[in-house]
């Protein structure tokens, strides 16, 4: 039996297969109210076969948004307009899940269709925070750093943001501490240069991340799974690495979070990366079986035998796919027929009478 389509179960969610939808920006929001695109794009998805289909990253702030069109969750009227795209996920067989996020000292930039680097405050951009008045380059802004009352304010952000992300629909949050956004920054000494409690030593500076985790565990029904993205390495020098991610595991595991979604890079403009089919599955290994806790693997997974080989190999728990499921919505169908795996269940109902091609018969 291919182990890619096994069932599999974290607290009282069992999710049908191991394919879950990684969080992909769309760029595509006004005042972070999502709209008919992302019904269609998530909805999709959720027709297509995946087991949990995660929003991208929603910003528990105006402020904490990558860029002027990015996704929130800081109000009612952004809750309201999720709600029936949750529902629709829902109602195909996946479990709707929605990513946390502040962009810290990456946020006011531009999509990437439309420019590059730092949005000024004249043409709709803001100020940003961040642990220290370090810019990720010279083409982004520089931050302000947080206060101790700016960094539990912003936890309090978190805590509301879940809380509308319940009334929403959502059933799985993801906080977002990776690809170097706000939490991504504490942890890593390229970007936290702080000397008070929440900068310094890896305790210290796995401080505020670990607050968001227990406040958004503590505030989330205990019988769903919290999920936790981290970038297991800066790939620099001095930066972020494996051993820090491992210890940061553990430790997120003993505030109640149930899944390490891992990626890696993004908090160094000048990182060193080696990139290949599935550059980021040891990482995902060594995490998974290091801190004993469950994990996703992320990162040109494209091919059906691929996945399927690192549910099989113990190296994840299941595989968040993004670009080769913007490529196919459909992929996890065609992945079943690829693997053997009796798929006609898999199609909805309207789409059945298909038929010979639908079943590949």
């Amino acid at each position: 039996m291919s182990q890619l389509f096994s069932p599999f179960t974290l607290r009282h969610i069992t999710f049908k297969n191991r394919i879950f939808v990684s969080p992909m920006c769309q760029y595509s929001c006004l005042d972070g109210v999502p709209n008919e695109w992302h019904m269609v794009h998530l909805g999709s998805r959720a027709v297509g076969g995946a087991a949990l289909v995660m929003t991208e990253a929603a910003s528990v702030t105006p402020e904490g948004r990558i860029s002027p069109e990015d996704a929130g969750i800081w109000n009612d009227a952004q809750a309201s307009a999720w709600t029936p795209i949750a529902a629709f996920i829902k109602a195909q067989g996946a479990v709707p899940s929605i990513q946390l996020a502040h962009a810290g000292r990456k946020a006011s930039t531009f999509s990437p269709w439309r420019g590059h680097g730092k949005v000024a405050e004249e043409a709709g951009g803001w100020p940003v925070i961040g642990p220290s008045t370090v810019a990720f380059s010279d083409s982004y802004p520089l931050p302000h750093e947080m206060t101790v009352a700016d960094i539990r304010a912003t936890v309090d952000a978190f805590v509301a943001a879940a809380k509308r992300s319940l009334t929403a629909g959502f059933e799985v949050p993801e906080i977002h501490a990776a690809h170097g956004y706000l939490a991504h920054e504490f942890l890593s000494p390229l970007s936290n240069l702080r000397t008070d409690e929440y900068g310094g030593s890896l305790e210290n500076r796995m401080r505020f991340p670990l607050e968001l985790c227990a406040a958004i565990r503590e505030t989330w029904p205990k019988e769903w799974p919290v999920f936790l993205r981290i970038s297991a390495s800066d790939w620099k020098d001095g930066g972020w690495d494996v051993a820090q991610s491992i210890e940061f595991s553990k430790r997120a595991k003993t505030v109640g979070i149930d899944l390490i979604d891992v990626s890696s890079g993004g908090n160094a403009h000048d990182a060193k990366m080696t990139i290949r089919p599935g550059y980021q599955v040891p990482f995902s290994r060594d995490i998974r079986h290091a801190a004993a806790i469950a994990t996703g693997a992320v990162g040109l997974i494209t091919e059906p035998v691929q996945a399927d080989q690192i549910i099989g190999d113990g190296d994840a728990d299941c595989v968040f796919l993004a670009r080769a499921l913007l490529r196919d919505p459909y992929w996890p169908i065609h992945a079943a027929q690829e693997l053997g795996v009796d798929m006609k269940a898999m199609w909805p109902d309207q789409y059945k009478r298909a038929g010979v091609n639908a079943f590949g018969k």
